[in-house]
């Protein structure tokens, strides 16, 4: 697959997820908090996986997205300012897929802003 083409397949599949994150965010009537954070996790990864393949750097199958950072430092050195954010959802966004964990609505919102700070500079860099 091109690269263009596989960059593009990351950005839409980073898309449903902010899709999904966004809906049950705003759902009033039993959100699903695990689901939000959950997502904005994934929405995160698959930006930073889309920004390492228009960069031609390869990358490992991981969920971590401190990781990918470091990865994508060096093409975006600037997104070192997004450390915390990405450790805190990706801690969360795997904890809550498993029992003994469950995120609460401060969890699931915290979780949606730092996915749309993290989203708005990717979506910028792949401009």
């Amino acid at each position: 697959m091109k690269r263009k083409a596989i960059v593009l397949e990351w950005v839409e599949k980073a898309e449903g997820d902010f899709r999904v994150m966004q809906r049950e965010h705003r759902n009033r009537r039993g959100p699903c908090h695990d689901a939000v954070c959950f997502h904005a996790q994934q929405c995160v990864e698959k930006y930073l996986k889309a920004r390492l393949a228009q960069s031609g750097i390869a990358f490992a199958k991981t969920h971590s997205l401190p990781a990918l950072l470091d990865q994508a430092l060096a093409v975006e050195p600037l997104w070192e300012v997004f450390r915390n954010d990405l450790a805190f959802l990706s801690a969360l966004g795997m904890a809550v897929r498993y029992p003994g964990e469950t995120a609460n609505r401060e969890d699931a919102r915290e979780s949606a802003i730092r996915c749309r700070r993290f989203r708005q500079a990717a979506r910028s860099s792949l401009v």
